[in-house]
């Protein structure tokens, strides 16, 4: 039996040489390509911020304007994949359309059989815009409302909220979307990009990848947090309760208060710094600051009572509510940004590939078990 040291979880474990995020959770630092993710939620966009990612410096004038070019040209789902979508059980959940969706359009990819990096980059482009595009359109299909025809003039974001609500957003609505997606990138070796590295290192296909990618986020300790922190906010106010009172409450029996705590900072999540600024200013500009105000009274007693700060979960909650999005629909959010960030590293991994097979560390019966015939058992 092996006697090597084992993290659970692989917690502290590098498994990788990755030149895309970094993280210093000490200082609270979050870097994509070494430019700090303050600057970019400040200076950048979704687009370039993309291509940050993707080809490991900022891109010049010329070069984003291709690539808004290239993600434009991209907005285009195949009719199967809508009548497809049509034809989902009404039980369905958007992270399971999305899933589903993200596997079948392998088949209708042009770049299919090709795993080579100029293919790869290509996908990436059709993928970043079709992830967005099934997200929007399922939830009108579910609505009963037509599925809007994608605005190739508009910017990601906008054309998202296009395709979503039916109506152009306003610009703090398209900025406040733009900046979240940004900060929802890319965030290292996360549960789902590890997933996304793993296929992608047994030389499967990108589709395969972002789609078990998507089957991680699914799971509600890692994507999710952000709706539970909305259905506690929706609870309080359903009840008229006060809520430091009802987070009190929560705590006294032993119930997780969702959108605290990170397994990686161990200061404020530089997320959060942003949503919560971007929950405020749309609270103020929609006339409806409830959800800020009563988010920022629970942040506050959090922080006093357990010394654990906002993740990037906790505003972002607020901040798609204020923008009308459905509460089922923020983790499939999360996707609509991270696939930027899961394209990225598929296309390292595949540049200087390596079949990714950790070791486990034998905990049963001892060796060597006797084999008990049947009579005798």
């Amino acid at each position: 039996m092996s006697t090597t040291a084992m993290a659970r979880g692989l917690e502290g474990i590098v498994a990788a040489h990755s030149g895309i995020c970094w993280i210093d959770g000490d200082a609270g630092v979050l870097a994509y390509r070494g430019i700090d993710i303050h600057e970019l939620a400040k200076n950048s966009n979704f687009e370039e911020t993309a291509y940050l990612l993707w080809f490991g410096r900022l891109p010049k004038a010329s070069e984003l304007q291709d690539f808004r070019k290239h993600l434009a040209d991209s907005r285009v789902l195949p009719q199967e994949i809508i009548q497809m979508m049509e034809r989902f059980p009404k039980h369905a959940t958007p992270m399971e359309v999305l899933r589903t969706a993200v596997s079948a359009l392998s088949m209708y990819d042009v770049d299919e059989k090709d795993n080579l990096h100029d293919a790869n980059v290509r996908k990436s482009y059709r993928l970043t815009s079709q992830v967005a595009m099934i997200v929007a359109a399922y939830d009108r299909i579910r609505k009963g409302k037509p599925v809007m025809q994608p605005d190739r003039s508009l910017s990601h974001a906008a054309n998202f909220l296009w395709m979503l609500n039916g109506e152009k957003p306003s610009p703090t609505a398209e900025r406040a979307l733009d900046v979240a997606l940004i900060l929802h990138a890319d965030h290292e070796l996360n549960a789902s990009t590890f997933a996304a590295r793993v296929i992608a290192a047994t030389l499967s296909d990108i589709h395969s990848a972002i789609t078990g990618a998507i089957g991680a986020l699914k799971g509600p300790l890692h994507g999710g947090a952000n709706e539970a922190v909305m259905r506690i906010l929706f609870a309080i106010d359903k009840e008229g309760a006060d809520p430091v009172d009802y987070v009190r409450q929560m705590l006294a029996q032993k119930k997780k208060v969702s959108g605290f705590g990170h397994r990686v900072y161990h200061t404020e999540d530089p997320r959060a710094t942003h949503l919560r600024r971007m929950s405020e200013d749309l609270g103020r500009s929609s006339g409806n600051p409830k959800w800020f105000e009563m988010s920022r009274k629970i942040e506050v007693f959090v922080k006093q009572e357990k010394n654990l700060n906002a993740n990037v979960d906790f505003y972002s909650a607020s901040t798609y509510t204020t923008l009308g999005i459905d509460v089922d629909l923020f983790t499939p959010i999360f996707a609509v940004s991270r696939i930027a960030g899961w394209a990225a590293h598929v296309i390292e991994q595949l540049d200087d590939n390596r079949l990714i097979r950790p070791r486990a560390e034998y905990n049963g019966p001892a060796y060597p078990a006797k084999y008990v015939a049947m009579e005798n058992r």
